[in-house]
């Protein structure tokens, strides 16, 4: 053998050696049942829990795999999909914890071949618009906050309170879109119903749960001592109670407060199982499970039957209070 033969046949033997462990992942990863993810911005909440047990759920009845993952910022979103992208995942769905990092996930998830869509939270490009080509299953956020004005207006009525002697208190988040959405959707009815536009005052919170609503509503509760009846609404129920419990820190009683959140999850059947009423009314209650579900099922049908989901899916909730929590519950499935 000439030595530039045998220099040739080196190389080939050093390739095959080097591609060799390669096909055995990507053979392995095609004898593997169908895996995908399952990502959200604050896998701790209840919310986000009920999302991925349903998706795991789904896939233990038919027969795909689910990797669930928390993502609660953008370095670990990009790590979750290089370790799905190692796994052999197919997809992903995906709540991000900053919805401009669209164009991020896209282009990562491009690197694997895998397809993704959102759920909850919309991604947007570079310029502020929804990220093309990925589809969405959310909440009509606007809607959803119409109808929490709206059970605000009707509960004040009913207990005869004068628009003029109530304060609401508006806890925004309005880095996040769907929160802004929410939050504006409330104020249209609440102004629709006759509330006073100079009785709304902002609570502008940092992070979107109790601990957050509690240290937004504290500070602007304190400055309005004369304001002895309160409305309280948010971008979710656990900010909502973050400022039902700032009320009771300041002793104000619980029939002088109307708070109504958006979810219905763990921390409002606490609430409205409690022995005497709280100032946290209710909550629009959409179903997390539902969700999960369903953005699983369109992931799963795009991969298996290159059938694109909608391009934007929108559902609505049913106000859930202390006495039909449970009959909506079971409606919801939740």
């Amino acid at each position: 053998m000439t030595s530039k033969l045998r220099r040739l046949t080196l190389t080939a033997m050093a390739a095959a050696a080097l591609a060799a462990p390669f096909a055995a992942q990507l053979s392995a990863h095609a004898d593997q049942p169908l895996k995908v993810g399952f990502l959200v911005k604050m896998p701790e909440q209840a919310w986000f829990i009920n999302e991925q047990k349903a998706a795991t759920a789904l896939g233990q009845k038919d027969g795909f795999s689910v990797v669930n993952i928390g993502t609660p910022d953008g370095e670990k979103v990009l790590a979750a999909i290089d370790n799905l992208g190692a796994q052999g995942a197919k997809g992903f769905v995906i709540c991000a914890p900053d919805v401009r990092l669209g164009p991020a996930i896209q282009a990562r998830a491009k690197r694997y071949n895998m397809k993704f869509v959102t759920v909850d939270d919309q991604l947007v490009d570079s310029t502020g618009k929804p990220l093309a080509n990925v589809p969405h299953l959310g909440m009509s956020a606007f809607k959803i906050g119409n109808q929490v004005g709206q059970a605000i207006t009707d509960e004040m009525k009913r207990r005869g309170w004068k628009p003029e002697e109530v304060g609401a208190l508006r806890i925004t988040n309005y880095e996040l879109p769907t929160a802004k959405l929410r939050t504006d959707g409330a104020t249209q009815s609440l102004l629709a119903g006759g509330f006073k536009k100079e009785n709304i005052y902002d609570a502008p919170q940092k992070t979107t749960d109790d601990e957050g609503g509690f240290n937004a509503s504290s500070p602007v509760l304190a400055q309005h001592p004369n304001i002895k009846k309160w409305v309280i609404f948010a971008l979710n129920e656990e900010s909502v109670l973050g400022g039902v419990r700032a009320t009771e820190q300041l002793h104000i009683p619980a029939v002088d407060v109307i708070g109504v959140g958006i979810n219905g999850a763990g921390e409002a059947f606490a609430e409205f199982q409690k022995k005497e009423p709280t100032g946290f009314y209710g909550t629009i209650a959409v179903s997390s499970t539902n969700h999960g579900k369903e953005s699983t099922e369109n992931l799963i049908e795009w991969i298996k039957d290159g059938k694109q989901p909608p391009a934007d899916t929108q559902t609505t909730g049913k106000l859930m209070v202390r006495s039909n929590w449970q009959d909506v519950r079971k409606e919801l499935g939740i």
